[in-house]
């Protein structure tokens, strides 16, 4: 099968993928060539279009050989493998990744000309090239598609040789390749018309699929966050492991607020979701996610590990932050006030020493703060409320004893006839009333001095 020209194998391919118009796909063109090809689809389906921007990491003394990627937003892909193999330690690693990411800056800044890339959090990606020669940069740029958060990866391509479409398969969800020639050479003999795809094309193109969708984008600098709502999954440790999560982003958001859970519970927890919905209703966003997988939760000293909780409720917010320029907050309750408390002392001390965002506020329901311990404590500048209930006498003087250890501005809130779980009527819509009123105020105010 030949194509007349990249307009003409767009067409052809978007006829192949009719059935994901109703996932509200996103399609990412890889530049140059693959964004006319993506064009096309992204035209038929009536779906947003952005670019997926990848470099290889090449070994030094071998530039050809691959031994990882990166993304946007710090998305790093490594073959420890290969490195290994190579002999590429970190100090080479290092230096390989600082060009490609001032190139990788260079491509975004003229690609996008300012614009913010989509989020891929929770979508259905279609990634679409030109063809398929190695397979490098097309399994690159899926894998850095599925670690920005993609719930479902498709790679499109015209024309693959069978062996790079053999190898590919298994690493995304599906693959759509209209042509498998055995006896292939190049891409390019595979198109009458292969002409090169200059830079302005592409911006070209990209302005012409905004101005047709009316211009779907992602959380914006200083300003709103267009609505977003969906199952996401969380890479923690490397990767190794990912966490299930829900977030959701109202446009114009004003805040992001992220919820820790207690023991025994999860992100489907009724009184966590009771609270985000109210939280939703005055213009906050939420994420809620699991802070554990369920085999680490068979282990019960796990669920009160609140050290390694809040340091993968840190990670989680930093790839929340790599998605969106949104302040964050943080909700905890039981012991996941802890974790959050513990995850908000590490991001001020980031902070302070200017490497990262303090979190904006914290709110803990029916929390123990005390596990965190008072030294930590001390170290929060996060603005902190601790709501408990009235009747929860334990979990009171143990949040009085909190509330004497930190620094930072704080108030204890007592809910009236609640006792720990606030299954009393009226007393979780008051617990969500104090959070709302907690996370906005302080989404809109500069922080007041500690008291």
């Amino acid at each position: 099968m030949r194509f007349d020209d990249r307009v003409d194998a767009g067409r052809r391919l978007a006829g192949r993928l009719e059935d994901l118009r109703d996932a509200d796909p996103l399609v990412l063109g890889l530049p140059r060539g693959g964004v006319p090809v993506a064009f096309e689809v992204a035209h038929a389906l009536g779906a947003p279009l952005d670019v997926i921007l990848v470099r290889k990491l090449g070994v030094p003394y071998h530039r050809e050989l691959g031994f990882g990627a990166i993304g946007e937003g710090g998305i790093r892909v490594i073959s420890e493998d290969i490195m290994r193999m190579s002999r590429v330690d970190e100090d080479d690693l290092a230096e390989v990744q600082r060009a490609e990411e001032a190139e990788l800056a260079r491509q975004a800044k003229r690609f996008r000309g300012g614009r913010s890339r989509i989020p891929l959090t929770g979508r259905t990606v279609i990634v679409v090239d030109d063809g398929i020669a190695t397979g490098a940069s097309a399994s690159a740029a899926c894998r850095v598609a599925r670690a920005e958060g993609a719930a479902r990866v498709v790679l499109a391509v015209p024309v693959a040789p069978p062996d790079a479409a053999e190898r590919i398969g298994p690493e995304v969800d599906e693959l759509i390749c209209l042509s498998t020639p055995p006896l292939f050479s190049a891409v390019g003999e595979w198109y009458r018309d292969f002409s090169q795809t200059t830079d302005e094309e592409v911006v070209a193109l990209l302005h012409r699929n905004a101005e047709e969708t009316g211009g779907e984008g992602g959380c914006e600098g200083e300003g709103g966050c267009r609505a977003r709502t969906g199952p996401v999954e969380l890479p923690v440790e490397d990767g190794r492991v990912r966490l299930p999560g829900d977030l959701s982003v109202p446009a114009g958001a004003a805040g992001i607020v992220v919820f820790a859970h207690g023991s025994g519970s999860s992100r489907f927890s009724p009184r966590n979701r009771a609270v985000a919905e109210a939280l939703t209703e005055a213009g906050l966003g939420s994420l809620l996610f699991d802070l554990l997988t369920p085999e680490e939760e068979a282990d019960r000293a796990n669920v009160f590990a609140v050290g390694p909780l809040a340091r993968r409720l840190t990670e989680v917010t930093r790839w929340l932050r790599r998605h969106t320029a949104l302040p964050v907050c943080y909700f905890g309750a039981s012991t996941g006030a802890a974790a959050a408390l513990l995850a908000a002392a590490d991001a001020a001390e980031e902070h302070a020493r200017g490497e990262g965002e303090d979190i904006t506020a914290v709110v803990s329901r029916g929390g123990r703060p005390d596990l965190a311990g008072a030294d930590r404590l001390a170290e929060v500048t996060a603005p902190t409320l601790l709501i408990v209930g009235g009747r929860d006498e334990t979990v009171l003087d143990l949040n009085r004893q909190a509330a004497a250890a930190l620094r930072c501005e704080h108030r204890l809130a007592v809910v009236p006839g609640a006792t720990h779980l606030f299954e009393e009527p009226g007393t979780l819509d008051a617990v969500a009333d104090l959070a709302r009123e907690w996370f906005t105020g302080h989404l809109a105010a500069p922080p007041a001095p500690a008291g």
